[in-house]
């Protein structure tokens, strides 16, 4: 399920003492990188000059 995700193999997996239920809902609550690196892309304004500011 790490690499549908676009995790590393081992992220959650090679985790010692977690069973396998607690990988798979780990892994189901998790966040997509892709998806959240897209979303502050879409919902961040982009960082520029303020039009308030007068540098010289």
């Amino acid at each position: 399920m790490e690499w549908m995700q676009g995790l590393d193999a081992g992220w959650v997996t090679a985790t010692p003492d977690l069973g396998r239920p607690a990988q798979l809902t780990a892994l189901g609550n998790g966040v997509v990188p892709q998806q959240a690196a897209r979303a502050l892309e879409l919902l961040a304004p982009p960082l520029g000059r303020c039009p308030r500011c007068r540098i010289r």
